[in-house]
């Protein structure tokens, strides 16, 4: 296509960002990739017509309110298995337009996760069979001051193996040569932290042990666990954490839907978790988490909607004076019915809790008499 594409990362000199900046300025590069990079505010375009955010759990409030104001009206476009809580929340309101891929590339198949206490005997076993059929192993640590001892570690418990270390604080240059040295087979095993997270598609690895795994965020651990089953080959996950009694509720509660949601395509269900666990956080502020778990989704979205209804009828009326004389003749207030008597479904007449519960909401979305009629008449 007749454009002209550039990128800005770590890897490109001083001299090499700043001529690409001006380009980008002029007009004369029509696509520019780059990573945090690119929010800089030495950073100006000509003409911004979309920005397409890619691995969105990986860009905070901070650099998403920047991106706004490179232009008012730029179409966006945000990829992400796991977005976070907040992202996530706008397109279940509706503020955003949300599309899921949940079909698979054909022949994939969902990686098996494992969680266990830190054992040194299942690190050796896990490496050892991966060695065995010809793949290759990530060993996800993330901590930088002790990295090269657990890599010596593994190295005593499978001396065969051939080990590369990669972490953020390494020389672009090295870093690089490591990385391409695992892609090309002359590594076995990589130690690395977790900035494998995302864009590596190496598909002769096959399982990925992460040491300490209660440390990390939920979308974190589901995004590592993506590097592995990248081919038609069997992967393998393996969470390493200390003994459960020293967990937190939350690590405990991240942990298991980890392991419960190890289908292909459960990132949108992650990040559901996700949600219900920290909360949608702060519609309009930086904060990512709050305190929805305290109220329950559905609760905390009636609450939202009766205030965002309440605000289009006093401050904003004159705004929304078209919808509100539609909606004049079709709102009916909550009725509440005080009584001394137990109003339920008795357990004799409908055991099934579910199925309780199912019936319990339909009654409750109830608009009409004539609807009422014919549930009572079931």
């Amino acid at each position: 296509m007749p454009v002209k594409i550039d990128y800005v990362s770590r890897f490109k000199s001083d001299k090499e960002i700043k001529e690409i900046i001006k380009e980008v300025k002029e007009g004369s590069i029509n696509i520019i990739i780059g990573t945090h990079r690119v929010v800089s505010k030495d950073v100006e375009f000509k003409n911004l017509g979309l920005l397409v955010i890619d691995e969105e759990q990986k860009f905070g409030v901070k650099v998403k309110d920047r991106l706004k104001e490179l232009k008012v009206n730029v179409d966006v476009l945000t990829l992400t298995a796991t977005p976070i809580p907040r992202t996530l929340h706008f397109s279940l309101m509706g503020a955003r337009d949300l599309s899921i891929i949940s079909t698979p590339p054909p022949n994939r198949q969902p990686v098996t996760t494992e969680l266990h206490t830190y054992d040194e005997t299942i690190i050796r076993d896990a490496v050892s069979t991966e060695l065995r059929r010809g793949g290759q192993v990530f060993f996800v640590h993330n901590r930088v001051s002790d990295i090269e001892q657990v890599a010596n570690t593994i190295f005593k418990l499978v001396p065969d193996a051939r080990m590369g270390i990669a972490h953020g604080q390494m020389d672009g240059d090295k870093l690089e040569k490591v990385m391409l040295k695992f892609i090309e087979g002359e590594y076995d095993v990589l130690v690395s932290t977790n900035i494998i997270e995302s864009g590596l598609d190496i598909p002769n690895a096959n399982t990925i042990i992460i040491n300490q795994a209660n440390m990390f965020g939920l979308s974190d651990l589901h995004q590592m666990r993506g590097r592995v089953g990248r081919s038609n080959k069997k992967a393998f996950c393996y969470l390493l954490t200390p003994p459960s009694s020293v967990l937190s509720s939350d690590s405990r509660k991240r942990l298991a839907a980890l392991e419960e949601f190890s289908e292909l395509g459960d990132g949108f269900k992650v990040a559901m978790r996700d949600l219900d666990i920290r909360g949608a956080g702060n519609l309009l502020g930086g904060e990512q988490t709050g305190f929805i778990t305290d109220l329950g989704f559905d609760t905390y979205h009636k609450i939202l909607d009766d205030a965002i209804q309440e605000l289009k009828e006093t401050d904003f009326k004159e705004l929304f004076a078209e919808e509100l004389s539609v909606k004049a003749n079709l709102i009916v207030p909550d009725c509440t019915i005080e009584t001394d008597l137990e109003v339920l479904i008795p357990d004799t007449y409908i055991n099934n809790t579910s199925e309780r519960l199912q019936l319990y909401a339909t009654l409750d979305n109830i608009k009409d008499e004539k609807t009422c009629v014919i549930f009572a008449n079931l």
